[in-house]
């Protein structure tokens, strides 16, 4: 039997944290064993909100290196905007979507209220507005049957089937297959600075601590990590110290470790710095292989250029394909290639 195909996208935004690795990624390293895996760097969609060119470019292939660092293979990974069929199939798919689907997406909602703050202009680009269509491309053209999504990306996904079974009726023919949700144990990382919110660099660098920090700022960071918010209640676990039993037990430590630790919080004998030092420890030596991995990436960066541009051209085939067959059915001309 052939296997099913995941799809699943990340925006070039910079650093890995460790919010990012144990939400999202790791489960793309962990899934290429039984799907076949397509996984895209996206900077178009990452152009929908004010940004810098050259830090766009920089930070795109600053993600790339990251994910084959930390075990992503690099024939699975394609970067948008090699793959020009993506935003074609964009401007077809707009046409099997409403306006008012768009208005009503709550992400859209949010950003362009925070675009609007910071934005002195008022400036809301057509692209924030669209992007969910975008992203239903990017999901179709591979026909893929899952896409592991979080909670804030089922509105999403629920577009994505809707686009799909429009056009389906459209050219009476059950063309694309309607994607699945594709949920997996994936532990939320919160703030150290305060556990009461995701870990995020748009919190500022005491709210994340990078999959490639030095170890001494990781030691750092997590001394200082906050375990009593004073909002607990009494006899459940504080927020913080939740959140440093999840860093734990995510990050491989022994379940000895943990299960002694975790013994020793329901007796009311745990020490906050024994804690601290576990995850400290577990933390610092799950990220060593990763800080070598990158290490010799960097030192081959031409390398890895061309063998993700290769990736893309390979991945673009399966692009092409469909591009050309959706056209035939909704009456467009091809380019024979």
């Amino acid at each position: 039997m052939s296997r099913k195909t995941v799809l699943s996208c990340i925006q070039p935004t910079g650093e890995m944290h460790l919010g990012n690795y144990f939400g999202a990624v790791k489960n793309w390293v962990d899934l290429q064993a039984d799907y076949d895996c397509f996984y895209g760097v996206v900077d178009y969609h990452a152009m929908t909100m004010p940004y810098d060119p050259k830090k766009l470019r920089n930070n795109t292939w600053e993600l790339i290196i990251n994910l084959i660092a930390v075990g992503v293979e690099p024939k699975n990974l394609f970067i948008q905007s090699l793959i020009p069929e993506h935003a074609e199939l964009n401007w077809i798919f707009n046409c099997y979507c409403s306006y008012g689907q768009l208005t009503r997406m709550t992400q859209f909602k949010d950003k362009s209220q925070s675009s609007s703050e910071s934005n002195k202009d008022n400036f809301i680009s057509a692209g924030l507005l669209d992007y969910p269509v975008l992203q239903a491309a990017d999901i179709l053209i591979y026909k893929a049957d899952f896409v592991p999504v979080g909670k804030d990306q089922e509105q999403h996904l629920e577009l994505t089937r809707d686009i799909a079974q429009r056009f389906n009726n459209g050219v009476g023919k059950e063309y694309f297959v309607l994607p699945d949700t594709l949920y997996t144990d994936t532990p939320k990382i919160k703030s150290t600075a305060d556990p009461n919110r995701k870990m995020s660099k748009s919190a500022g660098e005491k709210h994340y601590i990078s999959v490639f920090a030095d170890e001494a700022r990781i030691r750092k960071q997590i001394k200082s990590a906050v375990t009593d918010t004073g909002d607990s209640v009494k006899g459940q676990m504080s927020s913080g110290v939740e959140n440093l039993f999840t860093l734990l037990n995510a990050s491989g430590d022994s379940p000895n470790s943990y299960k002694q630790l975790m013994s020793d919080y329901k007796a009311g004998m745990l020490k906050y710095s024994d804690l601290k030092a576990a995850v400290s420890d577990s933390v610092v030596d799950m990220i060593s292989a990763f800080k070598e991995n990158k290490k010799a990436l960097l030192e081959d960066k031409r390398g890895v250029k061309y063998k993700i541009k290769e990736s893309s051209a390979e991945i673009r085939k399966r692009a092409q394909k469909t591009l050309a067959e959706v056209k035939d059915l909704v009456g467009l001309l091809n380019v024979k290639f």
